[in-house]
Protein backbone atom coordinates (compact mmCIF):
# COMPACT_ATOMS: atom_id res chain seq x y z
CA UNK A 1 0.00 0.00 0.00
CA UNK A 2 1.16 3.67 -0.86
CA UNK A 3 2.19 6.11 1.58
CA UNK A 4 -0.34 8.30 0.64
CA UNK A 5 -3.29 6.29 0.84
CA UNK A 6 -2.64 5.26 3.93
CA UNK A 7 -2.00 9.00 5.18
CA UNK A 8 -5.99 9.85 3.77
CA UNK A 9 -7.36 7.23 5.73
CA UNK A 10 -5.31 8.30 8.90
CA UNK A 11 -6.32 11.69 7.94
CA UNK A 12 -9.71 10.81 7.58
CA UNK A 13 -9.81 8.46 10.86
CA UNK A 14 -8.42 11.79 13.06
CA UNK A 15 -10.76 14.01 11.61
CA UNK A 16 -13.76 11.98 12.54
CA UNK A 17 -12.29 11.30 15.86
CA UNK A 18 -11.73 14.83 16.16
CA UNK A 19 -15.38 15.56 15.22
CA UNK A 20 -16.29 13.23 18.66
CA UNK A 21 -13.79 15.43 20.61
CA UNK A 22 -15.31 18.82 19.46
CA UNK A 23 -18.61 17.46 19.99
CA UNK A 24 -18.01 16.83 23.17
CA UNK A 25 -15.63 19.64 24.78
CA UNK A 26 -17.20 22.00 27.03
CA UNK A 27 -19.35 19.28 28.85
CA UNK A 28 -19.07 18.07 32.20
CA UNK A 29 -16.78 14.74 31.24
CA UNK A 30 -17.23 11.57 33.02
CA UNK A 31 -13.13 11.22 34.47
CA UNK A 32 -11.94 7.78 35.34
CA UNK A 33 -8.07 7.61 37.14
CA UNK A 34 -5.59 5.42 35.96
CA UNK A 35 -3.51 6.73 39.28
CA UNK A 36 -3.36 9.77 41.19
CA UNK A 37 -3.35 12.26 38.60
CA UNK A 38 -3.38 10.04 35.66
CA UNK A 39 -7.07 9.70 34.08
CA UNK A 40 -9.08 9.40 31.57
CA UNK A 41 -12.57 10.20 30.36
CA UNK A 42 -15.46 8.59 28.39
CA UNK A 43 -14.74 10.88 25.45
CA UNK A 44 -11.16 9.24 25.49
CA UNK A 45 -12.78 5.74 24.54
CA UNK A 46 -15.75 7.15 22.54
CA UNK A 47 -12.76 8.76 20.45
CA UNK A 48 -10.64 5.60 20.31
CA UNK A 49 -13.48 3.34 20.14
CA UNK A 50 -14.35 5.15 16.47
CA UNK A 51 -10.72 4.73 15.71
CA UNK A 52 -9.89 1.12 15.92
CA UNK A 53 -13.38 0.31 14.44
CA UNK A 54 -12.19 2.05 11.45
CA UNK A 55 -8.93 0.25 11.45
CA UNK A 56 -10.09 -3.43 11.87
CA UNK A 57 -13.27 -2.50 9.39
CA UNK A 58 -10.68 -1.39 6.77
CA UNK A 59 -7.45 -3.25 7.91
CA UNK A 60 -8.02 -6.12 9.98
CA UNK A 61 -5.59 -7.63 9.82
CA UNK A 62 -3.05 -4.96 10.99
CA UNK A 63 -1.63 -4.73 14.52
CA UNK A 64 -2.70 -1.24 16.80
CA UNK A 65 -1.02 -0.24 19.96
CA UNK A 66 -3.64 2.43 21.72
CA UNK A 67 -3.20 4.21 24.58
CA UNK A 68 -6.37 3.04 26.25
CA UNK A 69 -6.33 -0.59 25.28
CA UNK A 70 -4.04 -3.65 25.15
CA UNK A 71 -2.40 -4.03 22.20
CA UNK A 72 -3.29 -6.02 18.94
CA UNK A 73 -0.66 -8.37 17.64
CA UNK A 74 -0.51 -9.25 14.29
CA UNK A 75 1.74 -11.18 11.22
CA UNK A 76 0.99 -8.02 9.12
CA UNK A 77 4.06 -5.39 8.30
CA UNK A 78 1.64 -2.96 9.29
CA UNK A 79 0.68 -1.75 13.10
CA UNK A 80 -0.87 1.73 13.37
CA UNK A 81 -0.18 4.05 16.70
CA UNK A 82 -3.13 5.75 18.27
CA UNK A 83 -3.60 8.34 20.65
CA UNK A 84 -7.11 9.23 20.94
CA UNK A 85 -7.49 11.76 22.86
CA UNK A 86 -3.78 13.60 23.61
CA UNK A 87 -4.38 16.02 26.45
CA UNK A 88 -6.87 14.39 28.31
CA UNK A 89 -6.51 16.59 31.71
CA UNK A 90 -6.73 19.68 29.25
CA UNK A 91 -9.58 17.89 28.02
CA UNK A 92 -11.25 17.16 30.84
CA UNK A 93 -10.99 20.54 32.23
CA UNK A 94 -12.38 22.50 29.08
CA UNK A 95 -8.68 23.79 28.30
CA UNK A 96 -8.32 24.18 24.62
CA UNK A 97 -4.87 22.45 24.11
CA UNK A 98 -5.79 18.84 23.35
CA UNK A 99 -5.39 16.82 19.53
CA UNK A 100 -5.61 12.98 17.91
CA UNK A 101 -2.64 11.41 16.78
CA UNK A 102 -2.57 8.65 14.01
CA UNK A 103 0.20 6.99 13.03
CA UNK A 104 1.16 3.91 10.72
CA UNK A 105 4.33 1.75 10.81
CA UNK A 106 5.17 -0.42 7.78
CA UNK A 107 8.30 -2.83 9.04
CA UNK A 108 8.39 -1.14 12.05
CA UNK A 109 9.31 2.31 10.28
CA UNK A 110 6.71 5.00 10.07
CA UNK A 111 4.50 5.37 6.54
CA UNK A 112 2.10 8.16 7.65
CA UNK A 113 1.03 10.29 10.58
CA UNK A 114 -1.33 12.82 11.46
CA UNK A 115 -1.96 15.20 14.37
CA UNK A 116 -5.71 16.74 14.44
CA UNK A 117 -6.54 19.52 16.54
CA UNK A 118 -10.29 19.79 16.40
CA UNK A 119 -10.45 22.92 18.05
CA UNK A 120 -8.34 24.88 15.67
CA UNK A 121 -9.16 22.84 12.67
CA UNK A 122 -5.73 22.33 12.49
CA UNK A 123 -4.51 18.95 10.12
CA UNK A 124 -0.54 18.38 10.50
CA UNK A 125 1.00 15.70 8.57
CA UNK A 126 3.17 13.63 6.78
CA UNK A 127 5.23 10.97 4.65
CA UNK A 128 8.77 9.91 4.77
CA UNK A 129 10.31 11.94 2.03
CA UNK A 130 7.93 14.11 0.71
CA UNK A 131 7.93 16.99 3.72
CA UNK A 132 5.60 17.97 6.46
CA UNK A 133 2.20 19.90 5.97
CA UNK A 134 -0.37 21.93 8.08
CA UNK A 135 -3.49 21.87 6.56
CA UNK A 136 -2.46 20.88 3.04
CA UNK A 137 0.90 23.90 3.03
CA UNK A 138 3.89 22.83 3.80
CA UNK A 139 6.15 23.59 6.78
CA UNK A 140 9.18 23.89 8.01
CA UNK A 141 10.70 24.54 11.65
CA UNK A 142 12.11 27.92 12.72
CA UNK A 143 15.47 29.82 12.10
CA UNK A 144 16.04 30.70 15.37
CA UNK A 145 20.03 30.00 16.38
CA UNK A 146 20.45 31.34 19.71
CA UNK A 147 19.02 29.33 22.64
CA UNK A 148 18.53 32.72 24.47
CA UNK A 149 15.85 33.63 21.80
CA UNK A 150 14.30 29.99 21.85
CA UNK A 151 11.15 29.51 22.89
CA UNK A 152 10.83 25.90 24.31
CA UNK A 153 8.12 23.19 25.43
CA UNK A 154 8.38 20.57 27.86
CA UNK A 155 6.20 18.54 30.39
CA UNK A 156 5.67 16.57 33.24
CA UNK A 157 5.34 13.34 33.71
CA UNK A 158 2.02 11.84 35.77
CA UNK A 159 4.45 10.75 38.32
CA UNK A 160 5.83 13.61 38.67
CA UNK A 161 4.84 14.25 42.42
CA UNK A 162 6.72 11.00 43.30
CA UNK A 163 9.25 10.03 40.70
CA UNK A 164 13.21 11.84 41.55
CA UNK A 165 13.27 11.77 37.65
CA UNK A 166 10.70 14.45 37.63
CA UNK A 167 12.39 16.91 34.78
CA UNK A 168 12.83 19.83 37.57
CA UNK A 169 16.59 19.81 36.97
CA UNK A 170 15.74 20.72 33.31
CA UNK A 171 13.50 22.86 33.71
CA UNK A 172 15.05 24.94 35.59
CA UNK A 173 17.96 24.92 33.54
CA UNK A 174 16.16 26.12 30.66
CA UNK A 175 14.59 28.98 32.39
CA UNK A 176 17.39 30.49 32.76
CA UNK A 177 19.26 29.88 29.31
CA UNK A 178 15.97 29.87 27.00
CA UNK A 179 13.86 32.86 26.53
CA UNK A 180 10.65 31.12 27.93
CA UNK A 181 9.14 27.48 28.18
CA UNK A 182 5.23 26.87 27.65
CA UNK A 183 4.06 23.17 28.98
CA UNK A 184 0.70 22.91 27.52
CA UNK A 185 0.17 19.53 28.34
CA UNK A 186 0.27 17.23 24.73
CA UNK A 187 3.36 16.37 23.54
CA UNK A 188 1.97 15.29 20.04
CA UNK A 189 0.83 18.99 20.12
CA UNK A 190 4.15 20.37 21.08
CA UNK A 191 5.60 18.72 18.27
CA UNK A 192 3.65 19.40 15.58
CA UNK A 193 4.23 23.36 17.06
CA UNK A 194 8.00 22.71 16.53
CA UNK A 195 7.24 21.68 13.36
CA UNK A 196 5.65 25.01 11.92
CA UNK A 197 8.30 26.93 13.88
CA UNK A 198 5.90 28.14 16.57
CA UNK A 199 8.49 26.43 19.00
CA UNK A 200 11.88 25.82 18.79
CA UNK A 201 13.05 23.13 20.82
CA UNK A 202 11.38 20.35 22.85
CA UNK A 203 12.10 17.80 25.26
CA UNK A 204 10.41 15.38 27.14
CA UNK A 205 10.51 12.51 29.75
CA UNK A 206 8.65 9.36 29.85
CA UNK A 207 7.04 9.46 26.49
CA UNK A 208 4.85 6.48 25.52
CA UNK A 209 4.81 5.61 21.29
CA UNK A 210 1.68 7.22 21.06
CA UNK A 211 2.80 10.62 22.10
CA UNK A 212 5.38 11.06 19.39
CA UNK A 213 5.24 8.28 16.43
CA UNK A 214 2.46 11.05 14.12
CA UNK A 215 4.45 14.32 15.47
CA UNK A 216 8.27 12.91 15.19
CA UNK A 217 7.82 12.04 11.53
CA UNK A 218 6.38 15.44 11.00
CA UNK A 219 9.13 17.38 13.47
CA UNK A 220 11.78 15.27 10.95
CA UNK A 221 9.96 16.22 7.37
CA UNK A 222 9.93 20.20 8.46
CA UNK A 223 13.48 19.79 8.56
CA UNK A 224 13.97 19.05 12.56
CA UNK A 225 16.51 17.25 14.20
CA UNK A 226 15.11 14.57 16.97
CA UNK A 227 17.39 12.81 19.24
CA UNK A 228 17.73 11.20 23.21
CA UNK A 229 18.24 13.97 25.95
CA UNK A 230 22.11 12.63 25.41
CA UNK A 231 22.19 13.20 21.85
CA UNK A 232 21.70 9.65 20.66
CA UNK A 233 19.26 8.49 18.46
CA UNK A 234 15.84 8.47 19.35
CA UNK A 235 12.97 5.97 18.44
CA UNK A 236 9.36 6.09 19.31
CA UNK A 237 10.13 3.21 22.07
CA UNK A 238 12.92 5.69 23.91
CA UNK A 239 10.99 7.39 27.33
CA UNK A 240 13.15 10.59 26.61
CA UNK A 241 13.39 13.27 23.87
CA UNK A 242 15.06 16.34 22.90
CA UNK A 243 13.69 17.80 19.38
CA UNK A 244 14.54 21.38 18.09
CA UNK A 245 15.07 23.24 14.76
CA UNK A 246 18.49 21.77 14.82
CA UNK A 247 20.02 24.87 15.41
CA UNK A 248 19.94 25.18 18.82
CA UNK A 249 20.32 21.53 19.20
CA UNK A 250 23.91 21.06 20.40
CA UNK A 251 23.47 23.70 23.10
CA UNK A 252 20.28 22.24 24.17
CA UNK A 253 22.52 18.81 24.72
CA UNK A 254 24.92 21.03 26.51
CA UNK A 255 22.25 22.75 29.05
CA UNK A 256 20.48 19.05 29.79
CA UNK A 257 24.17 17.34 30.52
CA UNK A 258 25.10 20.67 32.48
CA UNK A 259 21.68 20.15 34.29
CA UNK A 260 22.96 16.47 35.84
CA UNK A 261 26.09 17.84 37.31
Amino acid sequence: MENGELLAFAEDVARGAGDILRSNYGRRQKVHFKGEIDLVTDVDRESEKYILGRIRETFPDHGVLSEESPELSSSSPYRWIVDPLDGTTNYAHGYPCFCVSVAVEREGKTAAGVVYDPLLDETFTATPGSGAFRNGERISVSETADLRKSLLATGFAYDVKVSKDNNFDYFRAFVFTGQAIRRDGSAALDLCYLACGRFDGFWELKLKPWDTAAGLLIVREAGGTATRLDGTAYDIHQADLLASNGRIHGRMIEVLQGAKK
